[in-house]
């Protein structure tokens, strides 16, 4: 079954249709970030970062180090692989494993 709308409440449509960009244009005043005394997110992180830092040239590359043996790290996971992993050394303080 097809409705034919009256004229008026097409125009009532049309209307709605051209008034409603106009009225959401004014949303933009009303923003919390862009109303006077409100916190705005500007870089805070990044800011917040760059004092924490050291040096901050770690930002834009980092540096490695020579206490990194890659032929131990290489040898563990090949033990791991291998499923023939080192047990942990035992220690007096915790003392891990299944009971």
């Amino acid at each position: 079954m097809n409705m034919i709308f009256p004229v008026s409440l097409r125009a009532a449509m049309a209307g709605a249709v051209i008034l409603l960009p106009l009225a959401l244009g004014g949303c933009d005043t009303i923003d919390p970030f862009k109303r006077p005394g409100m916190w705005r997110p500007d870089d805070a992180n990044a800011f917040n970062l760059q004092a924490q830092v050291a040096d901050p040239h770690d930002l834009v590359m980092g540096r490695g180090t020579d206490m990194a043996d890659g032929d131990t790290a290489a040898k563990a996971i090949e033990r791991m692989r291998a499923d023939k992993v080192k047990p942990l050394a035992a220690n007096s303080i915790v003392k891990m494993g299944t009971n």
